[in-house]
């Protein structure tokens, strides 16, 4: 069957390595509340959050009239665990230097689950990341701040920006990191007919 694919986020990097991945897609970002649930592990949250923005996604569609047997939804969510907590995005400069200063030379998890849903089926996978930092200072975590990339990232850091320079090793997958597996995405869709 040849499927429509369908990016339910509005993430320009995923976007990005799908297309390098060479998958044609539309792109129908969705907004659901992604706060965690009572006791959630970051594990789970993850893969509902996954999973719930590929139902909005197709519920969406069945709304507007424009699901049909051949769409297929994939969506996508990445949190940050440290000692089993989930990071979230920086409040401020305080709660970033707070995040950055537990991330300094210790080892953290870069959790990305990526779903993809059908009109009669549904697959949700998460892969997780193994990130070493090195040790940053006040000085370093403060200068970065004012560039204004940790503001709106969760975990106060992009890999695949300025952030990058802190990351002395990645066990795993580095495009999941980014937000897209590519490996398992691909593995995925082909489940499901695509690639």
């Amino acid at each position: 069957m040849n499927y429509s694919v369908v990016l339910a986020s509005a993430s320009p990097r995923r976007t990005m390595l799908l297309d390098q991945m060479g998958i044609a897609h539309t792109v129908k970002p969705v907004d659901i509340d992604e706060s965690a649930l009572q006791n959630e592990t970051p594990q789970y949250q993850v893969a509902r959050l996954a999973k719930q923005k590929a139902e909005t996604a197709l519920a969406r569609l069945k709304a507007e009239g424009a699901l049909t047997e051949n769409t297929l939804v994939l969506a996508s969510d990445t949190l940050i665990a440290f000692n089993g907590a989930s990071l979230g995005k920086p409040e401020d400069k305080e709660d970033a230097r707070r995040i950055l200063s537990m991330l300094s030379n210790n080892e953290h998890e870069v959790l990305t689950a990526i779903s993809v849903a059908s009109s009669s089926n549904q697959v949700t996978q998460t892969i997780t990341t193994h990130i070493t930092f090195a040790a940053l200072t006040n000085d370093e975590i403060d200068a970065y701040w004012e560039t204004g990339e940790p503001a709106d990232k969760a975990g106060s850091y992009a890999i695949q920006g300025i952030g990058g320079q802190f990351v002395k090793a990645i066990n795993g997958s580095a495009s999941a990191v980014v937000g897209l597996p590519l490996y398992e995405t691909r593995q995925l869709l082909r489940e499901f007919g695509v690639v």
